[in-house]
């Protein structure tokens, strides 16, 4: 007798399977040329991080050695302008100073000008009326007494 002849569909179904046992044979073959790519790979990767993980941190110190060192320089020369800042107001205080000192030299020796001419002017002043008194007097002791009285010499 004769072996039976099998249907489209399972020689389909045959050539199918063989085909994917092959490719999977193939794939599993390659496999370990994969992994091996793939562990070198992430070796090469490790490494990669590693040696950015390093350039970072110098990188980093370095950034913050140059933005202290800046910090410095602007600190100093901050300094120096509040120092010449100050030394300025100090000038502009003392000119100012000095000058209201002045002034008022000037205004207490005009006031005391203006204070002795008035005081002479009130001595003349009384003067005058202290003769004046003095004269009344006399004319009131001669109307009195009938007789002239000699000015007084002084």
């Amino acid at each position: 007798m004769l072996p039976p002849v099998p249907d489209d569909a399972t020689v389909v179904a045959e050539l199918l399977e063989a085909k994917m046992t092959r490719q999977t044979s193939q794939m599993l073959e390659e496999l370990p040329e994969k992994v091996a790519l793939l562990t070198d790979r992430v070796g090469s990767l490790e490494l990669q991080v590693s040696q950015l993980r390093e350039d970072m941190v110098v990188e980093f110190s370095a950034t913050r050695s140059e933005l202290r060192q800046e910090m410095r320089a602007l600190n100093d020369e901050t300094r120096q302008e509040m120092r010449a800042l100050n030394d300025e107001t100090r000038q502009e205080m003392r000119a100012l100073n000095d000058e209201t000192r002045q002034e008022m030299r000037t205004l207490n020796d005009k006031t005391r000008q203006e204070m002795l001419a008035l005081n002479q002017e009130t001595l003349t002043h009384m003067r005058v009326l202290h003769e004046e008194v003095l004269s009344r007097f006399s004319l009131l002791d001669e109307h009195a007494n009938g007789r002239k009285r000699r000015p007084r010499k002084r």
